[in-house]
């Protein structure tokens, strides 16, 4: 006995879905047939809920690892239907391996690669699809199961850097907080009873006002907090508020340089690849625009691939946007009347890439000390408002 989902038409034509536990899918169907339900579709549960599972995220480096060595087995001559036989016994991830067991099933009934892997684009996104249907067609697969790889593995290296940068100066606002919260909440009050009849200079004022504030209204304030955050939240998922958060992003000191040349970087590399892998210029456009993770790149990328289809150039909107620099957009401007854009536009992701990371390395090494500062003054104004009153009363003592 199994359970088994169905979707089904009653004699009306409405849809109706549901589960039965039964011994076959011919059951099944005599069982549909008894309600006078007309069966669309009947998948067991537990094929349903392993096509579920293989929807969840996957790792970026598990995906690259696979692109890795099923063009490895491709370019040494095994079969594609053995070659997946041999990663799904080799991969670790077992998501990854339900979703190749899934993929090998539909390329044994006949499909192509690209369709296979089409179906679960959480997965494998249309970026990745497009490149390798072009392989497919044009009969170099393995040397783009390789290129995308390598791209892959070059994402997740930009993306942990710049994450992995940002640990440091998140530990160090986090601890600071943490400290002068729990500081204001559990030890400024144990000197407010020493202190209560010593003049209080203004610093002292302000650390117990903040005190009480803390302590006697704290549900208020991490309402109030709370409420602010989904307020930000809603505004800044609107589109409207993307935009404005994004155009604030790229203008802002120090970050808002960094920001774009990663943006500008990621679209450099997304196109070039897909260029250099055979996929059409509009199409490798559309693809690369929705990859830049920059709603304004995106913008702009859109006014290119409008030029580019009605045959004019591609450097002259990325030009005008204001985006670009301009060395990069004269190196594309080349680059088209040489007709060796692909080419020419990875060089430029890597250029961007060396520059993106030193200006990475560059905020990071500012942010530091600038966030050592604002603790330090934190803490230091603290210890200030509560030393004040005690210096104030040994003066007047020993004036006495």
């Amino acid at each position: 006995m199994g359970e088994y989902f169905y979707t089904a038409k009653t004699p009306r034509g409405d849809t109706v879905q549901g589960t039965l536990v039964a011994e076959n899918e011919a059951a099944v169907l005599r069982a549909l047939d008894e309600r006078s339900l007309f069966p669309v579709q009947i998948q067991p549960a537990e094929e349903l809920g392993a096509r579920a599972s293989g929807r969840r995220r996957v790792r970026r480096r598990d995906v690259g690892l696979f692109y890795g060595q099923l063009a490895d087995l491709l370019d040494a001559g095994v079969p594609l239907l053995k070659a997946l036989d041999s990663l799904i016994r080799s991969t670790v991830n077992p998501r990854l391996v339900q979703i190749l067991k899934e993929v090998r099933a539909d390329v044994a009934d006949g499909k192509s690669l690209t369709a296979s892997l089409g179906q679960f684009p959480g997965v494998f996104p249309p970026l990745h699809t497009a490149m390798i249907q072009a392989g497919e067609r044009a009969g170099f697969l393995e040397d783009v199961l390789s290129s995308l790889s390598a791209f892959v593995e070059r994402l997740d290296e930009l993306r942990a850097k710049v994450l992995g940068a940002m640990i440091y100066p998140a530990l160090l606002v986090t601890a600071g907080s943490v400290v002068l919260t729990l500081a204001l909440i559990f030890f400024v009050p144990r000197f407010e009873p020493l202190l209560a009849n010593a003049p209080k200079p203004l610093p002292t004022q302000i650390v117990f006002a903040m005190s009480h504030l803390l302590r006697d209204y704290a549900p208020i304030l991490l309402l109030t907090l709370v409420g602010l955050g989904l307020l930000l939240f809603t505004a800044v998922t609107s589109r409207a508020g993307r935009r404005a958060f994004e155009s604030f992003r790229l203008r802002a000191p120090v970050l808002g340089p960094t920001l774009r040349a990663l943006a500008i970087a990621r679209f450099c590399r997304i196109l070039g690849t897909l260029l250099a892998n055979g996929v059409p210029i509009l199409q490798s456009l559309a693809i690369s625009k929705d990859a830049t993770g920059s709603a304004l790149l995106a913008d702009r990328i859109s006014e290119a691939q409008e030029n580019v289809r009605e045959g004019k150039s591609l450097a002259a909107p990325m030009r005008a946007s204001g985006i670009f620099p301009d060395q990069i957009v004269a190196m594309i401007a080349v680059a088209e009347e040489a007709n060796k854009l692909d080419t020419v536009l990875l060089k430029v992701a890597d250029t961007v890439e060396r520059r993106a990371h030193r200006q990475v390395d560059q905020a990071v090494r500012l942010l530091e000390p600038v966030i050592l500062c604002l603790v330090a003054m934190g803490i230091g104004s603290l210890a200030l408002g509560l030393l004040l009153p005690i210096f104030t009363m040994a003066s007047a003592l020993g004036r006495q």
